[in-house]
């Protein structure tokens, strides 16, 4: 790949902007601007413990206490636009969940995140299918954020683009509490409550919050409230014992998509379909899950987490009544009962004069899941659950054994290796038998190997190359819809399986005064058997097509100007396409064909981010950032592109502490300049509605109130 071709991806505001940005590195750093120590930050996102710079992947750190300041603490979008590689787009559709995807992976998901593995305190909070969710990540308690992109995502199975590690706080020092209160455009609440702190040798982080808003669009009002708590004890000076629990009660509106058309004329618009059936999702989630970890001795280690949870949604979907003839349901009931446990051993030796570490584990996963499906009217009443039309159980089980390995065999080199041996099985029960009995199974078997190796060239300054092999098998959802339009799941999809190389370097410079750091990386991923669309005929189905490629780069650094002042930017680059054609069949049951080379939906080419802040300890506080995400093929003919956008953001703070007391105000405006533009998109959309419009000018005022014992 040509540097020259990747760097007239992004257009001249990028490359301007490229100069200034950065990744995300420092943003784990102390509070203390004047003296950041990157070098002491520990990722954990490896599974094997290492310094940031020391860690031979695309990783990115951000504290949560700036994922907190200035900000809503509803979205991870907030704060995480600042990740290089990472797309994110909110749907302003709190039924649907954030649209994220890394490295052009999980772009062309309609609902939730595919092709990433989330995890919240060592929980999945993907399912074993590779469907996940980041509705349950309580922002308000969350100590700091991982994303590892590339190679090293093998490690984590069923997974090609990344991972997503999100740490609650551990409670310490006396007791503290807290409130915050939020309110701005569209009728937007959040009000919240924070209790940590430590008592008789237990720390305890107890949250909860609740998020109201009107919704920038018709049809798109939402009701969350999330509630989170760790615990975390000491048994011995040699174990210790995490506790967590959440639960999570969304009712949200479901304005859907619109056309290119209907967004030029109003981008606040939804569908007369929407409003008629009152389209609308609830989602309930309750999970808890325990982790345990002893010392063995000096060199060996012991691990072992176990969870548990159950999952309830109805989605009433805005399906006309006349198409329903063979239809599964304008109404969807899901409950899932899900669990599973990863055991691991971790040793530290010395092999050759270097240190060896190794880990071998264990995880196994099961989701059960019940899936039922109506018809959206009953006579003339619209948007209510009618007839059933859909009933039957699905389970899927994953078991993987994986090791992982990391030597130091000389001065300045380090190798890691990883495998992990992927088993998924996946096995449908049909209990509706009016249409015959659909049931049946299927399974996947995958050996996922990575190897890196890593060059220490000075005391700054590294450079390392990786591999690896990644899986993404198909989802229930994705699944549940046969091309030929019969009942049953859909077990002819096969696993996309993706090959990834990966480049990088990274660099802390201190020159006049200024202190930071750079990273970059130059990847490619070569997909076999990529899941594209089959029919878009009533509900989507889908079909494995060839092969595709992704490669770009990413840039990001971060730099204290002065003590108090901060630059923080990223930029990436992206071109991903389509290396085979292929042909699905329309709403019309017409053909489309699809050409080799045509760039895969739901991908931007270039983003970049660049942000400046003004952070003393106490007192005013200051922000301005800038966003640009270039244009998105919102489907895979490529006639329908989202138009590239740039926003800009200011947020102002002021801390005041009064003895115990510590009071905290903002206040934000995003969108500055009120652009029009696309938030996100829906690939594919069956009737060309691709569009989900951002807000105009938005703003935002809120304040907290701590106290401590």
């Amino acid at each position: 790949m040509r540097f020259s071709r990747l760097c007239g991806l992004a257009g001249w505001p990028v490359i301007t902007a490229s100069l200034l940005t950065t990744t995300p590195l420092a943003q784990a750093q102390a509070q203390e601007p004047a003296a950041p120590q990157l070098s002491e930050v520990t990722v954990r996102s490896t599974l094997q413990s290492s310094t940031l710079e020391q860690t031979p992947a695309a990783i990115s750190l951000i504290d949560g206490e700036r994922m907190r300041d200035r900000q809503w603490q509803v979205n991870v979008s907030e704060t995480l636009s600042s990740v290089p590689g990472l797309q994110l787009q909110n749907r302003q559709n709190y039924a649907q969940d954030l649209q994220l995807s890394i490295r052009g992976f999980g772009a062309r998901s309609t609902f939730g995140v595919r092709g990433i593995q989330i995890y919240v305190d060592g929980i999945p909070a993907t399912m074993p299918d590779g469907q996940g969710q980041t509705n349950n990540i309580d922002i308000g308690s969350l100590e700091r954020m991982e994303v590892l992109r590339g190679p090293y995502s093998a490690l984590y199975g069923n997974a090609s683009g990344g991972v997503i590690n999100a740490y609650t706080e551990q409670g310490e020092g006396k007791p503290q509490v807290e409130s915050t209160f939020a309110l701005g455009s569209n009728g937007q609440k959040r009000l919240g409550l924070k209790a940590k702190g430590e008592a008789n040798g237990i720390g305890y982080v107890l949250s909860a919050s609740r998020f109201l808003t009107d919704g920038y669009r018709a049809q798109s009002a939402a009701d969350k409230n999330l509630f989170n708590a760790r615990i975390d004890v000491k048994p011995d000076e040699y174990s210790h014992l995490t506790l967590v629990a959440n639960h999570v009660d969304i009712d949200a509106n479901d304005p859907g998509g619109i056309s290119p058309a209907d967004w030029a004329k109003n981008p606040k618009a939804t569908t007369p379909n929407a409003l008629l059936y009152n389209s609308r999702k609830s989602v309930k989630q309750t999970q808890a899950g325990l982790t345990y970890e002893r010392q063995l001795d000096g060199s060996n280690a012991l691990r072992f987490m176990a969870y548990a949870g159950q999952r309830e949604m109805m989605q009433f979907q805005s399906t006309p009544k006349g198409s329903q003839t063979g239809y599964k349901g304008g109404v969807i009931g899901l409950q899932r009962d899900y669990g599973g446990f990863d055991a691991r051993w971790s040793g530290k030796y010395q092999l050759g004069g270097g240190d060896f570490s190794l880990i071998a584990g264990l995880a196994a996963n099961t989701v059960k899941e019940d899936r039922k499906g109506y018809k959206n009217f009953v006579g003339t009443q619209l948007g209510v659950v009618g007839d059933l039309v859909r009933d039957e159980r699905n389970t899927l089980t994953n078991i993987d054994p994986y090791l992982q390995a990391s030597w130091a065999f000389a001065p300045r080199w380090k190798l890691d290796a990883g495998l992990r041996w992927s088993n998924v099985q996946f096995k449908s029960s049909d209990h509706f038998l009016a249409d015959g009995n659909s049931s049946g199974n299927t399974g996947f078997h995958k050996l996922l190997p990575m190897l890196s190796l890593q060059h220490q060239l000075n005391e700054d300054s590294s450079v390392y190359a990786s591999l690896g092999r990644g899986m993404e098998t198909p989802t229930f959802n994705e699944s549940s819809y046969r091309p030929d339009g019969l009942a049953g799941l859909n077990f002819g999809l096969q696993p996309a399986v993706s090959t990834s190389a990966e480049l990088g370097v990274k660099q802390r410079f201190n020159m006049a005064g200024v202190r930071g750091d750079l990273s970059a990386a130059l990847f490619q991923t070569q997909t076999d058997n990529e899941i594209v669309v089959a029919s878009n005929q009533g509900n989507t189905s889908y079909q494995n097509a060839g092969k595709t490629r992704r490669r770009g780069l990413e840039l990001s650094t971060s730099a204290w100007l002065h003590p108090k002042v901060r630059v923080n930017g990223s930029l990436t680059l992206l071109d991903a396409r389509l290396c085979n054609g292929y042909s699905y069949l329309d709403s019309n049951k017409s053909p489309v064909n699809i050409a080799n080379g045509n760039r895969i939906a739901g991908t931007a080419r270039n983003m970049a981010y660049l942000g400046v802040e003004w952070t003393p300890t106490t007192g005013w506080r200051v922000g301005l950032d800038w966003r640009r995400m270039g244009q998105i093929a919102a489907d895979d003919k490529n006639t329908v592109y989202a138009p590239s956008y740039n926003v800009a953001s200011l947020s102002v703070g002021y801390t005041k502490r009064l003895g115990a007391w510590k009071l905290n105000t903002f206040a934000r405006i995003d969108n500055l300049a009120d652009k029009n533009y696309v938030g996100s998109v829906i690939v594919n959309e069956g009737n060309s509605r691709y569009y989900e419009a951002a807000p105009g000018r938005q703003w935002m005022a809120g304040a907290s109130l701590s106290y401590q014992f």
